[in-house]
């Protein structure tokens, strides 16, 4: 009775201890950390993202097309340096520095190294300097929209539609009568600033300038004997605060406007893992704080759940492969069934290593390792050409197919004919 009674006791401490401290309760109960469902965001869409790789390793509405307010920016700025010299002066024109704020306050006529630019553009998000920017590139903000986009595209963004080089709210009409708006989705935002960080030739450049805390310059004035300087001086201040809220952060770019809410992609490195967060619709005034809530959220799960694992762990072993015989083809002597030799299309180590200093994979989430599906025929029947693709394998992570690499064959195997009979029937009566 008495050990019955203590139970009970006991029971309803635990009890009351759960009901006082419920986040006890997420790691007494399963002894695990919490899962993908526990993730509680305040964005209406969200993506983390392996940027090395481009998996998504979690979504909310990632796919849903929002506007993106000056996330915008990255675009501008990784074109900028792509298409630009930063050494090189861009003028300020009447319609740049009629941009509302958030604005560095050029003058009309006022020029401006195209670096400085750069930094004004992704540490205080001023609008005219992007207008600057993208009228220096391409002539006009039209023609470097038209820019835009296409990169959008050569990157896979295919849900993407940029108007303004700044992220100002905008629509447009279309030939065929239909309205687009300045808009993405999650899953291409963190897509973009995965290729700002890890492909594109002006990554180190990009993350210098959205990694510095603080920048001075000034403006120039131009003159027939070149550009001198204007003694107007201005000061840049980083205001992406994760920047200092985790070991590790790369870079990022906030983004409001009245229809877009707070926006931000980030982007952080730990060990061999990269990752990249976008937010859209992150609350409105005054939920300034939800966007650094939700990054640091879905960073922090993807630091606790996901490992790097290296394609060669799994790299089907190309000695195992067997010829395939060959119906109808032609042999060394009469009576015996021909064989093809197959290989597998894969660089050299020695080529795979020149060209990349990080061996291929990508994140997993932890238990979870690549799958491999083999295909090869059985069989083949003459003519064969050496280079025919004869088979197939399948790396897939979970669901997702991540690589596919061919089996091709490494001979010519011709057709039996009547003059090749001829030729072994005459070589047979010889030997004999």
């Amino acid at each position: 009775m008495k050990l019955r009674t203590y139970h009970s006791i006991l029971l309803l401490g635990w009890l009351l201890i759960l009901t006082l401290f419920p986040s006890i309760s997420l790691f007494a109960a399963t002894g695990q950390e919490a899962d993908a469902s526990d993730l509680k965001l305040y964005a209406q869409s969200a993506v983390l993202m392996d940027a090395d790789s481009g998996r998504i390793l979690y979504e909310k509405e990632g796919h849903k097309v929002l506007p993106m307010a000056s996330t915008t920016k990255i675009m501008t700025c990784i074109l900028a340096l792509e298409y630009g010299n930063p050494e090189d002066y861009a003028e300020t024109s009447a319609y740049a520095s009629s941009m509302p704020k958030v604005k560095l306050y050029a003058r009309s006529g006022e020029c401006f190294k195209l670096k400085d630019l750069l930094y004004s553009l992704m540490l205080e998000s001023h609008n005219d300097s992007a207008v600057v920017i993208a009228e220096h590139i391409a002539g006009s903000t039209e023609a470097f929209a038209d820019m835009m986009n296409q990169k959008a595209r050569d990157i896979g963004c295919f849900d993407t539609f940029f108007i303004t080089p700044n992220g100002l709210d905008a629509t447009l009409t279309g030939p065929d009568g239909q309205v687009r708006a300045h808009s993405t989705t999650a899953a291409d935002l963190a897509r973009i600033m995965s290729y700002c960080i890890t492909d594109s030739p002006k990554q180190k450049e990009f993350l210098e300038i959205t990694g510095t805390a603080s920048h001075s310059f000034g403006s120039y004035q131009k003159k027939e004997n070149g550009f001198v300087p204007s003694g107007r001086t201005f000061s840049c201040n980083n205001h992406n605060a994760f920047l200092t809220m985790m070991e590790g952060a790369l870079s990022g770019k906030t983004g409001f406007t009245g229809n877009a809410g707070y926006c931000y992609v980030g982007a952080l490195k730990r060990d061999d893992r990269t990752f990249v967060v976008a937010l859209l619709a992150c609350g409105w005034p005054n939920n300034k704080s939800y966007k650094w809530s939700d990054t640091k959220q879905l960073m922090n799960f993807g630091i606790d759940h996901f490992e790097y694992h290296r394609l060669s762990e799994v790299l089907y072993d190309e000695s195992t492969l067997t010829p395939i015989p060959v119906q109808n083809g032609q042999t060394k002597r009469l009576g015996e069934l021909a064989h093809v030799n197959v290989t597998i299309d894969r660089p050299a180590a020695s080529q795979t290593a020149s060209s990349s200093s990080v061996e291929e994979g990508l994140l997993l989430k932890k238990g979870e390792q690549f799958q491999v599906k083999f295909q090869m025929e059985k069989s083949l029947t003459a003519p064969v050409s050496a280079g025919t693709q004869v088979g197939t394998i399948e790396y897939f992570a979970g669901k997702d197919l991540y690589k596919v690499e061919s089996i091709l064959t490494c001979d010519d195997i011709p057709a039996i004919s009547y003059f090749w009979c001829l030729h072994q029937s005459f070589l047979r009566y010889c030997l004999h």
